[in-house]
């Protein structure tokens, strides 16, 4: 981010095949006093060289693209050191390519026909550190998009799990939970200080980005459904 004035601004790029789409979201983006548009792209194999020269905080990624997808195109961005956070535009609210990218990274995802004051707080919610996504969506998407592997990812996840403290751990849960981390202070017995201890160790034991990818692992491991979780 930058400052314009007494603002600071979220730098955000565009990554759609549409130009049409690209002019409506960059007038409509570019409105808002918070954020500078800083690039624009056409296709994912056009990200990684924009990035570099830009340095964006956010982009906003169309999912389908002709040469490398808004997927390709996450997993690349997901894998730079101070990579920027990555919203994920799609047609389909259950998509197995939005449920990938989410695995790769992404902060989250927003329909393109999303009301433009509710993308706008999107991008402003993945600036600040904040998962786009409710856990309730997260599952509803996930339980659309199951698709095959679900016993090998069980086993998988069951074993990185295994690499948390017991603390750790419950903190993992109430996260895939949805709760906040104040109300997993109080359903915890700590301090927000703490909590907020716990899910960096958890993010950084278990190689994740962010609140997201810890909730897709706890499902994927089935703590979720497990009594006393």
């Amino acid at each position: 981010m930058h400052t314009v004035g007494s603002m600071t601004a979220i730098r955000l790029l565009l990554v759609d095949d549409d130009p049409l789409v690209r002019a409506g979201l960059s007038f409509m983006m570019g409105g808002a006093d918070d954020i500078e548009i800083v690039g624009e792209a056409a296709d994912g194999s056009e990200v990684g060289q924009l990035v570099a020269r830009t340095r964006p905080d956010v982009v906003l990624m169309d999912i389908r693209m002709p040469t490398v997808d808004g997927l390709a195109a996450t997993e690349l961005l997901r894998s730079r050191p101070d990579a920027p956070q990555v919203v994920v535009l799609t047609t389909f609210h259950a998509d197995e390519q939005v449920l990938r990218a989410l695995r790769a990274g992404a902060a989250g995802f927003v329909l393109k026909d999303t009301p433009p004051a509710e993308i706008l707080d999107a991008v402003r919610r993945v600036a600040a550190g904040d998962p786009v996504l409710s856990p309730a969506v997260t599952r509803q998407l996930m339980a659309h998009a199951v698709g095959t592997g679900a016993d090998t990812r069980r086993h998988t996840a069951r074993e990185r799990i295994a690499a948390l403290g017991e603390r750790e751990r419950e903190v993992a849960v109430a996260v895939g939970r949805g709760a906040s981390n104040a109300e997993i202070a109080t359903q915890l017995f700590m301090s927000v200080a703490t909590v907020k201890t716990h899910v960096s160790r958890v993010l950084a034991k278990l190689g994740l980005n962010n609140r997201v990818q810890i909730a897709l692992l706890t499902y994927d491991a089935g703590l979720l459904d497990e009594p006393g979780h």
